[in-house]
């Protein structure tokens, strides 16, 4: 009796999965949620983690797409394309050439044409375009090409060495501007794409994230503040854009580390604010203005601090007064520590030439300075930096 019980339930539970079985390959949506496999409206499965209901039953898995950041990032960035005369080295072997002499004359054996490529992006619809100085710097001519086809003859309204920013214009007008975005809320492991020519391949986007921010003294720029990124950066990429996940500027691309001149993930881009802050002198004077007191400083590290029993290990160690300069004016003396620039406190040198750039040249600013163990304030009449002398050929 027992047995044939057994055999009963047995059989039953077998029918009943089967049935389950067939409802749940041919009709789903026949069947409960929780036995369908679909989510429940307490949550989802591990299961069917990222998996969406779609009308009728069937579940659709949502791919990520940047596809909307990348076409308004696309439509603002260009390739930029420069050409320049160099003179060959007086000692150059083939300017001793006889033979090269000969067949392509005197002239020609002392210059030739040098060609070279970077991006840009287009930030109003009157043909503005910034890019790096480094990628126009001494070109004799700037061609725009811009992601619809069309090209035009670029001129340098001004740049920056000290930044690495140019601003072009190109006799276009109703350009597709970019919208800047604000880079001073940005977070590290947001995701960025990174929109340039690299290589001159043609417009390309990757995509990383932000690794860090506020990257300085790596001997890049002399006014250094960078996005580092791990999306991909090469040759070529140098003045195109790093934007947000809404298409949005928040830098400049300038710089990679490299061993081997491609991307090794170490990316660094100039932030908008700074950006935006040099584009507006540069559109409305033609160069940047900053501050200067005619100092050479030097970090004050925790070696030095010891060794020449310092009282703090933060701020800026002036190594050298330039004779006549403001500091010098002011009573500056070798061995004295900058620690605050009108209240603000000094940390290195990077921070101390940030602060004194941002004081307009004339006016008069508080320098607290620490001097044989002491500290005290000391007024000094900022004068105007002045320009980095440019590269010789």
């Amino acid at each position: 009796m027992l047995r044939n019980l057994w055999l009963t339930f047995a059989q039953a539970i077998t029918v009943l999965l089967a049935a389950l079985f067939i409802l749940g390959t041919f009709r789903p949506q026949w069947l409960p949620a929780r036995l369908a496999g679909q989510p429940s409206a307490g949550g989802m499965s591990a299961e069917t983690a990222g998996a969406i209901q779609a009308p009728g039953g069937r579940r659709e898995n949502p791919i990520l797409s940047y596809g909307d950041a990348a076409r308004r990032a696309t439509a603002s960035v260009v390739n930029i394309f420069t050409t320049k005369e160099v003179r060959m080295p007086r000692d150059h072997p083939l300017l001793n050439d006889p033979l090269f002499r000969r067949y392509f004359g005197e002239q020609f054996s002392q210059r030739q044409q040098s060609s070279s490529l970077g991006s840009g992006v287009i930030v109003s619809a009157d043909g503005l375009v910034l890019t790096n100085h480094h990628v126009v710097e001494s070109a004799d001519e700037i061609e725009v090409l811009l992601s619809d086809g069309r090209r035009a003859r670029a001129k340098v309204v001004g740049s920056d060495p000290e930044t690495d920013l140019a601003v072009l214009r190109i006799n276009l007008q109703g350009l597709p501007a970019i919208v800047f975005g604000n880079a001073e809320t940005a977070r590290v492991g947001d995701v960025v794409l990174a929109v340039g020519n690299p290589f001159g391949v043609g417009q390309t986007v990757t995509m990383g994230i932000i690794s860090a921010l506020g990257r300085n003294q790596l001997g890049i720029n002399t006014f250094e503040n960078f996005i580092q990124t791990d999306a991909a950066i090469n040759p070529g990429n140098s003045g195109g854009a790093l934007v947000d996940t809404d298409g949005r500027l928040l830098g400049i691309n300038t710089a990679i580390y490299s061993r081997s001149g491609g991307s090794l993930g170490i990316g660094f881009a100039i932030p908008a604010s700074t950006v935006r802050q040099v584009m507006d002198q540069i559109v409305t004077s033609g160069s940047v203005t900053r501050g200067y007191i005619g100092v050479e400083p030097q970090d004050v590290t925790p070696e030095l601090a010891e060794a020449f029993k310092l009282p703090r290990k933060a701020g800026a160690i002036i190594a050298g007064v330039v004779r006549g300069g403001p500091a010098d004016k002011a009573g500056v003396k070798v061995g004295d520590i900058l620690v605050a620039v009108e209240g603000q406190a000094v940390t290195n040198t990077a921070t101390m030439l940030n602060l004194i750039a941002q004081i307009k040249p004339g006016s008069t600013a508080s320098f607290r300075f620490v001097r044989e163990g002491k500290e005290f304030d000391l007024p000094v009449s900022v004068g105007k930096r002045p320009r980095p002398a440019a590269r010789q050929e």
